[in-house]
């Protein structure tokens, strides 16, 4: 591999780096604790007021999330076809991206009292991360060869992790330790640390801006795009329609996305509500998610390489079937940190295998990559919109996240079940 390739592959993977703190931080450690602690009014009152509409704190987070990535899932399709068609992915990479990390800086002002500020920061830092992930996805068929897909990928997410983790961990000292940093109290060092993610992201996002090539295949650029991002949409939609085992893959995905995006979204949330866990726990637990997850993507990662990218999946898909029926059954904190290490182990796995496979199902023809991905993107968005808004609506009926557990579980198993009727091709053929 040329010194070029390498600096292209790393500045890619690198964006991974620079985005995935806010899918740490934000979504799934400090900010669903802090924002439980600061709209919860007691132990027994949960309520919330949200433009004069009554809803459980934990609900409104959840349909947030829901609501961010519907608009997305709406907009990326109409923008990728845009960005094949005039050649402007890293454009609106960098429009999204900084969208993103802008209102996650906005969360800094965020203390409870301005809860509608707060929900907007956080569905327009969502609807940034989303967006800018549709573009970054549609550059890995364009800056690496097939067979080189799988470790790409993995290299990706096991950077994003070792990032976040890294920026966690400094964050977690604040909170814990904010005397250290010349801060009052752990609520003020939480707000910081949303700060700070915004910053990182920001700043570490110019190095895949100043490496990869906005216009690859030198396209022309102008205002009637607008009307050719659908023709490029419908396009590929026609293609779909002869492509039975890339579709099937499609219908795997959102239905185990549902599970996999919303147990991401919402373990602190569980951790807290269900088990009562301090702030301080459950964000070491995600912590040891991070850490384990880095090993698990590389594990699946060669387990793909040896057995097949099916092999993979549906080992991972078995294992997050068993998680979402054994999530009923913890009712202790060292039973929810094996749970824990179990997510850990499938969770980096399942995202990089599904974006490297549906790589290689991908037409070799093609150039149209973004159109591609934005299926693929709108498929996982979908997802984690009904996933999100089912397990938030089955506790507002049940008052129990334990129910909408069982609920992920039964997506797992319907996944499963088109997962088992695909064939992939093989990774010989792939690289002939």
């Amino acid at each position: 591999m040329s010194k070029s390739k390498k600096k292209t592959h790393l500045a890619w993977a690198m964006y991974d780096w620079a985005n995935s703190v806010y899918s740490l931080v934000i979504t799934s450690t400090i900010f669903p604790v802090y924002y439980n602690n600061v709209t919860q009014k007691d132990s027994s009152n949960d309520l919330v007021s949200f433009f004069g509409v009554e809803v459980v704190n934990t609900v409104l987070y959840s349909w947030s999330i829901s609501f961010s990535f519907l608009v997305i899932a709406i907009l990326s399709p109409l923008l990728s076809g845009m960005a094949d068609s005039g050649g402007k992915k890293l454009t609106f990479m960098k429009i999204f991206a900084t969208i993103g990390s802008v209102s996650c800086m906005g969360l800094f002002f965020f203390d409870g009292s301005n809860l509608e500020f707060g929900i907007i920061c956080s569905v327009l830092a969502s609807i940034g991360y989303a967006g800018s992930i549709v573009f970054y996805n549609g550059f890995l068929p364009e800056i690496s060869d097939v067979d080189e897909y799988d470790l790409l990928s993995a290299k990706g997410f096991a950077l994003g992790y070792i990032g976040s983790v890294i920026l966690l961990v400094i964050n977690l000292l604040m909170i814990e330790m904010p005397e250290l940093f010349y801060i009052n109290d752990g609520g003020q060092a939480a707000r910081w640390s949303f700060l700070i993610t915004g910053i990182w992201w920001l700043g570490f996002s110019l190095i895949p801006f100043s490496v990869l090539e906005d216009n690859p295949y030198g396209r022309i650029y102008n205002i009637s795009l607008l009307l050719l991002g659908y023709k490029e949409i419908r396009k590929v939609i026609n293609e779909l329609k002869g492509k039975v085992q890339l579709k099937r893959f499609l219908l795997s995905f959102w239905f185990y996305s549902m599970g996999v995006q919303t147990v991401m979204y919402m373990a602190a949330s569980f951790g807290d509500k269900e088990l009562e866990l301090p702030g301080d726990k459950l964000i070491l637990t995600i912590l040891i998610i991070q850490i384990v997850a880095i090993l698990g993507s590389y594990l699946f990662a060669y387990i793909s390489m040896k057995r097949g990218n099916k092999v993979a999946l549906v080992c991972m898909v078995t294992i997050w079937i068993m998680i979402c029926f054994a999530a009923y059954y913890v009712y202790t904190e060292y039973q929810f940190y094996a749970l824990a290490f179990m997510v850990g182990m499938v969770m980096g796995g399942i995202q990089s295998i599904s974006r490297s496979s549906y790589s290689k199902l991908i037409p070799a023809e093609t150039v149209d990559h973004a159109s591609y991905f934005s299926f693929y993107d709108v498929t996982e968005k979908m997802a984690i919109v009904l996933g999100t808004f089912s397990y938030g609506l089955i506790e507002q009926f049940t008052g129990s996240m334990r129910v909408s557990s069982l609920v992920l579980g039964m997506f797992f198993v319907i996944g499963l079940v088109f997962l088992l009727r695909m064939r992939f091709p093989s990774n010989k053929l792939l690289k002939v």
